[in-house]
């Protein structure tokens, strides 16, 4: 994978915009953090592409949230203790 920075893509964006296709994706950095991801698409597939980015980015919260589960130790709550929490939120939010 191809790295390059927000100052690479606003001084050679002509050159980027003709190397997506060949690399098919490339990860923008700032200050040498990722930032975001330039991906290649073809205009027939520009929804099936947004659909699986979108999948992936559901997928890596639910991953988040069970490894903060399990962090937590909420994973091994009974059923009952479930719902107690679920309640209290909900008595929290009518207020």
């Amino acid at each position: 994978m191809k790295f390059l920075s927000v100052r690479e893509l606003r001084s050679n964006s002509a050159e980027i915009w003709r190397r997506l296709p060949v690399e098919h994706e490339l990860v923008v950095t700032n200050n040498g953090r990722p930032v975001a991801i330039l991906t290649a698409v073809e205009e027939g597939n520009l929804e099936d592409n947004l659909a699986a980015i979108r999948q992936a980015r559901a997928v890596t919260a639910v991953n988040r949230l069970q490894r903060q589960s399990v962090e937590r130790g909420t994973d091994r709550l009974a059923p009952a203790a479930i719902a107690a929490e679920i309640a209290a939120v909900r008595r929290q939010h009518a207020r």
